[in-house]
Parts: structure tokens; C-alpha cells; sequence
């Protein structure tokens, strides 16, 4: 068994979660001005991305850009990993490949103190990949928790490209925000991305 493997009933019962979703867990959220870059990239990918309507574009074309444009965002002072090998607990089923990792790290060439995981949404089916982004996070949670770093907040974001969910787990509790935001709201979603790097982010700002 593998994070891919989880579906969001099967998490909540081998995990004993107790899942909140009636909130909207990112209304006071500032939204964070996008970079010209970012901008004139989506301005020409989100139509190739959609056209040409695989995972691997909108990968490549949207999601890398978005989470590219949070780490620089933070000058580069978090450390972004894609298609990562992230074995945590074979025995729980906590292992496999993670799409996307945002560490509040620097270090690059090794993951540490994961605390955003990013899933690709599956057929563009945001439901469906609730199970492997909740076991994603939960596996963060755990690593953090075996090499005795302290994250209280574990982020989980389940997204196509052009569609964007966000979720929270802390301890057992897990928030599955109510509000899916969309890519021409992307101010909001790099706010978002954002919020759980307040402390790096004030540092990169003085």
C-alpha cells in the first residue's frame, strides 16, 4: 500500500481523523501580488495547459509554476521537491512518490521539515485525490515528527492546474476548506501557499 492508495474514508478510519468540512479556513488570508513572471507565464500556459489536457502539462505547465513563484516569493529560502521518493512508514502505508513538497528548509538535495504536500489531482477529479493528499500530509506529519521538528500545521493542497483545494491537519484534526479557488485567483492561492511560511516570509521582507 502507498499514499495513491488511500481513499479519504479509509484514512479517516486507519488514522482516527476527525475531519472538518464546513469552514472556510482562508477568508482573512492576504492575497500576495504576482511576479510579472508568473503572470506571463500563466497568461500563455493556462490555454497550452488545458488544450493539451494530461496531468504531466498541467504539472509542468501551471502547478510547478505556482509553487516556483511561492519559493521565490520567499527568495528561495524554502525548498520546493517534485516527484520525490517519500517513505515515512511502510507498514501504514505511508510511502511512495509525493507530486509536490514545500519544505520550510533551504536545504534542497534532501527533504526537511515538509510542510506543505501537493497532489495532482487525478481526471481532473478534485474528490478523488482527497485520500492521497490527507496520507501525504499525514506521512509530513510523521516525519516531522520522527526527526523532531515542529510543525503544528501541516498543509495539503489537491489541485489540476487551473482548480486549487486546500486542507489543514493538526494532531488528529484534519479542515478540508470549503472554498475551491481557481487559477485566475491566483493572488489568493499564492496567499495561500504563503501562510504557512509567516515567519520566513517576515524574514525575507527585512
Amino acid at each position: 500500500m502507498a499514499y495513491s492508495d488511500f481513499m479519504l474514508a479509509t484514512m479517516k478510519e486507519n488514522f482516527t481523523l476527525i475531519i472538518d468540512e464546513k469552514r472556510n479556513l482562508f477568508k482573512e488570508v492576504v492575497p500576495v501580488k504576482a511576479s510579472v513572471t508568473l503572470t506571463t507565464l500563466l497568461h500563455e500556459y493556462i490555454q497550452l495547459a488545458t488544450a493539451i489536457n494530461t496531468e504531466k502539462a498541467r504539472s509542468e505547465l501551471l502547478i510547478m509554476q505556482v509553487l516556483a513563484e511561492a519559493r521565490r516569493q520567499l527568495s528561495c529560502q524554502i525548498a520546493l521537491f517534485s516527484g520525490t521518493n517519500f517513505d515515512v512508514d511502510h507498514k501504514r502505508g505511508l510511502n511512495g512518490i509525493c507530486n509536490f513538497i514545500l519544505c520550510d528548509s533551504e536545504e534542497q538535495f534532501y527533504i526537511k521539515a515538509p510542510v506543505v504536500t501537493v497532489v495532482v489531482a487525478k481526471n481532473e477529479d478534485i474528490k478523488s485525490g482527497l485520500g492521497q493528499c490527507i496520507a501525504t500530509m499525514v506521512g509530513a506529519q510523521v516525519f516531522n515528527q520522527n526527526t523532531q521538528q515542529e510543525v503544528n500545521e501541516i498543509y495539503g493542497v489537491i489541485t489540476t492546474g487551473t482548480n486549487w483545494r486546500f486542507l489543514i491537519l493538526e494532531n488528529h484534526q484534519l479542515y478540508i476548506d470549503i472554498v475551491e479557488y481557481y487559477i485566475n485567483d491566483i493572488e489568493k492561492i499564492l496567499g495561500i501557499l504563503l501562510n504557512p511560511f509567516q515567519s520566513t516570509l517576515l524574514y525575507t521582507n527585512q
